[in-house]
């Protein structure tokens, strides 16, 4: 270590880019903020922020997620943790790394994405540097091609795009799906996250048959809800299962 010189690397930041996704009024919505300050200043972008010397990645996007939310969030298994004091609220989980060297005009900037899922969040309130903050559906930043998305600053509609088409995955194979719940939910609650995530239209007693026919998606909580109208309906509780078999496959569009 006495011959190793730091200075010898060109240095370089880090930072945290959260992809935070939620449905409401039935479609799949992102969060994002419009960028106070240049670069970029007037874009809407991904929120986020440069990781601070002591902390650990996980850790600043906790803390990033909890300045722009008020969030608290746990992480995924076999993810890096964020701690005890953030043990319960939105799902957390690492995405993916962006490092092209022309992505940030104001120096070299890696980035680290995470996934944020959570149930129907409220109005989100601007802070730190960015001048506002909204929701808005991803059909209609992600568009049908890239030509066609809304442009958001830095290369954030990639990370956005590769953050929803993980959620879309994800919900296939995993019970993920319930972290756009509340604790308690019904079966048709369940399928209309399925819908909003996927953008199709799912028949009811097939999707019915297929969730509590899986074992470990759903536990039934022993009350029931009339607060879509109609009969009463059973609510249920996520199971302990993390993998599910049979999967619950999207249809082919």
């Amino acid at each position: 270590m006495s011959r190793y010189d730091p200075s010898a690397f060109p240095p370089f930041a880090v930072t945290v880019d959260l992809v935070v996704l939620t449905v409401r009024d039935h479609s799949l919505c992102a969060l994002l903020v419009r960028r106070g300050e240049p670069p970029y200043q007037g874009y809407w972008a991904l929120p986020g922020g440069f990781v601070r010397p002591d902390e650990g990645l996980a850790e600043a996007a906790s803390r990033e997620l909890a300045e722009e939310t008020g969030l608290r969030a746990h992480s995924a298994p076999g993810h890096d943790a964020v701690g005890p004091a953030t043990a319960a609220g939105a799902h957390l989980e690492q995405l993916a790394t962006y490092g092209h060297p022309q992505r940030d005009p104001r120096m070299r900037v890696v980035s680290v994405a995470y996934l944020v899922l959570a149930p129907d969040l409220p109005t989100p309130r601007a802070g730190g540097d960015a001048s506002g903050a909204r929701w808005a559906p991803v059909g209609d930043l992600l568009g049908q091609t890239p030509a066609d998305g809304v442009p958001l600053a830095f290369d954030h509609g990639l990370i956005l795009a590769d953050g929803v088409e993980r959620a879309r995955s994800k919900i296939e194979y995993s019970s993920l799906a319930t972290a756009f719940c509340p604790t308690e939910f019904t079966v048709g609650e369940l399928r209309r996250v399925y819908e909003a995530v996927w953008g199709v239209v799912l028949d009811p007693r097939n999707f019915h048959r297929k969730v509590t026919g899986t074992p470990g998606f759903l536990l039934p909580s022993g009350g029931t809800t009339t607060r879509q109208g109609g009969r009463p309906a059973q609510l249920f509780t996520a199971g302990g299962a993390s993998a599910l078999n049979p999967p619950m496959l999207r249809p082919e569009s």
